[in-house]
């Protein structure tokens, strides 16, 4: 028996020991060591990566397309790790919120049927027509759209009119407002084929509803008594509650003549001219300039010739 305090030598071995009740001893494992930083152990990089997949598809499954492919990007660019909570948040939710913008656009410049692609930043204020760039501008913020005034774009045969109104309902798209385009030689045989097939009331009502309404080529040809009185059923269901857009060649002064029927000319032109918004063009052809433009060379060769008459065909 030893002395007070004093017990068995101890065994030193490769690993800490510790004994039990009746004294045996048995290995402890060691202790693990201190995680080195910026250590990432390969099974949590494994179960992030899982988890980052799986958000992925719940945002596909979702339809939340934007998110998805600006996570996606940020992922594979090793981005998102020097992005705060908030800054990744913030990021994927305007990529989400220009996806549905674009979408919608898309959308609604699909069913407006446009006839021409054009845009504002595309129209060419230099040409001497007649055209006043801050007062066509102003009209890009739409609010006339708001207020369901009517635009009337007259002038002589290739001065831009359609292009102007393609200009404004592309812009009215971009702003979120319901846009239908149709040209009038069409349009009344279209109404015409409508009535024929007892469609007409719905279709009517649908070009009601539409927040800007874009009518190209008025008065090319006189209306008959079908056409004036669409004509007028559509001015005056959207009197004060939607927007109009008119091109045309006809002075307003000349409209009475191309309607027809007195009475009906006078109530159409009583509804749409004392509160339109006109814009008056004149001048040379805008495709005719452009022509020269294309052809006015020095000295060309074939292949430039042969280029530009290509380019205007």
């Amino acid at each position: 028996q030893l002395p007070l305090g004093q017990g068995p030598a101890r065994v030193r071995t490769g690993s800490r020991r510790r004994r039990s009740a009746d004294g045996t001893a048995f290995p402890v494992p060691a202790a693990r060591e201190p995680s080195r930083p910026g250590y990432i152990p390969m099974i949590t990089e494994r179960r992030t990566t899982m988890n980052n997949q799986a958000t992925l598809e719940k945002l596909k499954g979702l339809r939340l397309y934007g998110m998805e492919r600006a996570f996606k990007a940020l992922l594979d660019s090793g981005a998102d790790r020097a992005l705060s909570s908030d800054e990744l948040m913030a990021q994927v939710t305007d990529a989400e919120y220009d996806e549905r913008h674009l979408r919608r656009t898309k959308r609604l410049v699909k069913n407006a049927a446009f006839r021409l692609r054009a845009s504002f930043p595309e129209i060419d204020f230099s040409l001497d027509r007649g055209l006043d760039r801050t007062t066509f501008l102003r009209l890009a913020d739409c609010e006339w759209i708001k207020a369901a005034r009517t635009i009337v774009i007259s002038g002589p045969t290739g001065a831009g009119k359609s292009y102007l109104s393609h200009a404004l309902g592309y812009q009215a798209c971009s702003l979120g407002y319901r846009t239908l385009y149709f040209n009038c030689t069409k349009l009344f045989p279209f109404l015409k084929e409508k009535r024929a097939a007892g469609f007409y009331q719905r279709h009517v009502a649908k070009i009601a509803r539409t927040p800007l309404l874009i009518l190209d080529d008025f008065g090319l040809s006189p209306l008959d008594a079908q056409d004036r009185l669409s004509l007028l059923e559509l001015v005056e269901d959207r009197l004060g509650k939607a927007a109009t857009v008119i091109a045309t060649q006809i002075p307003v002064a000349q409209w009475f003549n191309v309607i027809g029927d007195p009475t009906i000319a006078d109530a159409v032109c009583d509804r749409v001219v004392p509160q339109a918004l006109r814009v008056q063009l004149s001048g040379m052809s805008v495709r005719m300039l452009q022509g020269q433009g294309k052809f006015r060379l020095e000295n060309p060769s074939d292949a430039s010739v042969d280029a530009c008459v290509n380019s205007a065909t």
